[in-house]
């Protein structure tokens, strides 16, 4: 193929980018720029869907201008997104009726206490937990809520979807209104059995059929753009897939496995188990893994609702540094956290508690404490909630890790990677690339555009992993381990005490 580039999409929790990705698989370049954060009645989150395609249309034409592209040069445009915020719009006048409801959000704790008889339907159908956390519950929320949207949905004039469809039905020009099953398999509407809508979801949430998208395999052709009239020739879109598992593809777990973990403002840690579907349970979540028009793979998730989200907060909420430098500088200079551990539970906890009303921790703070340590403690608290997921992972899917890639977020830290790999006791693949998830999403674009033949070329790109083994006793390891444990208890404690 003589176009040379992929422009990609990676809309995440705090802000989007777009990538100019070549046929090597190397990033040329890349911009950003973040959104705002609406926090409402303390554990309200939400994003507003009108300002982030405007960042996503503004970035497309700056890079396009800055790199001095003309359509000959472009092969397609992929998408990867946050996964589970979701968007209700009206198909006519094409504005939202709400804000997006972030997965974060945990407005919808009561309607899932209110529909916990239905629980073990919903998790068997669709893999995962009725929890806020989920796409449904936030759909149902705005249509009991929003003045006139419940009749508007009946009469067919709203539709849903993550920020996926949200992205393709604008930048088609309101022609396609579609999504990837990696979205859909967030939620809580799709049997991820037979990987159809399920009527009886929709009934027991209240959402009529006629809103949802249509489901393609992540490297279809699920419309075609021109940049809202910037190209007077339109670019097709391939490569949508949810962020999770778009950094599964990008870190190359093609094999069952093969597990990867993606640090964000929350954490996916995840398995490719294959094409045998693995049902959860004991707050694992079963998943698809990626679709393509010829393979399909399922995986096992432990879910944590906060890590790079814990970082942000003692840096901007409590003013504990000012910069990363500073931060990198301080959590290596204390090598012992001093018995202080941080439970960062601020919208609840993931894997594999399932708590959404658990609320944030630090313990064991003595009068030699300072900040360093609970910068520290904030750090290490990322590792051991991965290691409660892994834990489980492995239990639950029968796979022992040997190998765990890692990207973004908190990994660019060497400190924090040496000590996930000392708690893990496996090796820690830290690939240089930062945008996993964004390149996943531009090698099924590729292989859906003819950039690429399929997965085997895809493994023979070139790649630049560090590695990373443990380094201390296993008396030691048990040791930091049973101390969290123990601090968690006393956050769970508090939980059962104030529910």
């Amino acid at each position: 193929m003589d176009k040379k580039y992929i422009l990609t999409i990676d809309q995440s929790t705090s802000g989007t980018k777009v990538l100019i990705i070549d046929s090597r698989g190397i990033v040329i370049n890349k911009l950003s720029k973040k959104h705002n954060q609406y926090y409402l009645n303390n554990s309200w989150i939400e994003h507003d869907p009108i300002e982030i395609y405007s960042n996503v249309i503004c970035l497309l034409k700056e890079i396009i201008i800055s790199h001095e592209l003309c359509i000959r040069d472009i092969a397609g445009i992929s998408i990867t997104n946050q996964r589970e915020t979701v968007v209700v719009w009206d198909k006519n006048t094409g504005k939202p009726v709400y804000n997006a409801i972030v997965w974060q959000c945990r407005r919808t704790s009561d309607i899932c206490k209110t529909l916990g008889g239905y629980k073990n339907e919903i998790q068997e159908k669709t893999g995962l937990k009725l929890d806020p956390y989920f796409s449904a519950t936030k759909v149902k929320w705005i249509l009991d809520n929003v003045d006139g949207a419940r009749d508007k949905a009946e009469r067919g004039d709203l539709l849903l979807g993550n920020i996926d469809s949200w992205l393709v039905w604008n930048l088609t020009n309101k022609k396609s209104h579609a999504t990837d099953y990696t979205n859909a398999s967030r939620t809580l509407l799709l049997n991820i059995r037979d990987l159809k809508w399920d009527d009886s979801l929709l009934n027991i949430f209240g959402i009529p059929r006629s809103m949802l998208p249509k489901i393609y395999p992540s490297d279809e052709i699920f419309g075609e753009t021109n940049i809202e009239g910037y190209f007077s020739e339109n670019i097709k879109i391939s490569g949508v897939i949810g962020d999770s598992q778009g950094a599964l593809f990008g870190q190359r777990c093609f094999e069952v496995g093969m597990a990867k973990s993606t640090f964000g403002t929350g954490n996916s840690i995840m398995i490719n188990v294959g094409k045998n579907f693995i049902p959860s349970q004991n707050g694992v979540v079963s998943t698809v893994g990626y679709i393509t028009k010829n393979i399909i793979n399922y995986a096992v998730e432990g879910i944590v609702n906060s890590s790079g989200d814990t970082i942000n907060w003692i840096k901007n909420e409590l003013g504990l540094f000012s910069d990363f430098e500073e931060f990198n500088k301080a959590v290596e200079e204390v090598k012992n956290n001093e018995g202080v551990y941080f439970i960062p539970a601020f919208v609840g906890i993931g894997v594999p508690f399932w708590k959404p009303d658990a609320r944030a921790s630090i313990v064991g703070i003595s009068r030699n404490t300072n900040k360093k340590h609970i910068m520290r403690a904030a750090m290490e608290s990322i590792a051991y909630q991965v290691k409660d997921a892994i834990d489980i992972l492995e239990s639950e899917s029968n796979i022992t890790i040997k190998n765990l890639s890692v990207d973004g977020g908190v990994t660019v830290n060497d400190i924090y990677n040496q000590f996930l790999a000392d708690l893990l006791d496996c090796n820690i693949a830290k690939n240089k690339n930062e945008e996993l998830s964004a390149l996943g999403s531009a090698y099924l674009g590729g292989i859906g555009l003819g950039v690429w033949n399929g997965i085997e070329e895809i493994k023979h790109l070139p790649e630049n992993i560090k590695n990373y083994t443990s380094n201390v006793s296993e008396q030691n390891r048990e040791k930091l381990y049973r101390k969290w444990k123990n601090a968690m208890k006393s956050v769970l404690y508090m939980t059962e005490l104030n529910s």
